[in-house]
């Protein structure tokens, strides 16, 4: 018997596959229910215009109960956009993969809202915690429980244990 999780990631493929992705957002890699990688342009005008990161998406048996771990890519030569909530490590301070997170959202969801995300953004810098966190941050971004306050930008991080 297959498990709620495979089986909403197979469904999410097929229409992912099936209609396609929306505009400036591809599907590289989708091998198995473990890992899925995107590409997301920023359209419009935007400081980020026509820059292109990669989003990686990973999937626990819990899914879509709990939010998958998602993160901007940064290994050969490529780097997560700087914007006040991506971290330099491509850890993203972003309500909806934490607590508000819910079982409707969907991958294609989460990365329009990230596209989104950086389209509205005026001006490019890190998070005024990147180097602290950067330092001490655990490789998976869910063991991270972020604290944003949205006048500052100023973030807090609480690592979570096991």
């Amino acid at each position: 018997m297959a498990s709620i999780s495979s089986r909403r990631l197979a469904k999410e493929l097929r229409e992912i596959q099936s209609e396609g992705c929306p505009v400036g957002i591809s599907l590289l890699e989708a091998n198995d229910f473990a890992k899925w990688l995107f590409t997301i342009e920023v359209m419009g005008d935007s400081v980020y215009q026509g820059e292109v990161y990669t989003l990686q998406f990973r999937f626990d048996s819990h899914y879509p109960i709990s939010s998958p771990a998602v993160q901007f890519v940064v290994t050969d030569g490529k780097e997560a956009p700087i914007h006040p909530h991506v971290y330099s490590n491509g850890h993203i301070c972003a309500s909806i993969l934490g607590n508000e997170w819910s079982p409707v959202l969907s991958v294609i969801a989460v990365c329009v809202t990230l596209q989104s995300m950086l389209a509205s953004c005026k001006k490019k810098e890190r998070p005024t915690d990147n180097d602290r966190y950067v330092r001490n941050a655990p490789e998976n971004p869910k063991k991270t429980l972020f604290h944003y306050d949205g006048e500052h930008y100023n973030f807090k991080s609480t690592y979570l244990q096991d």
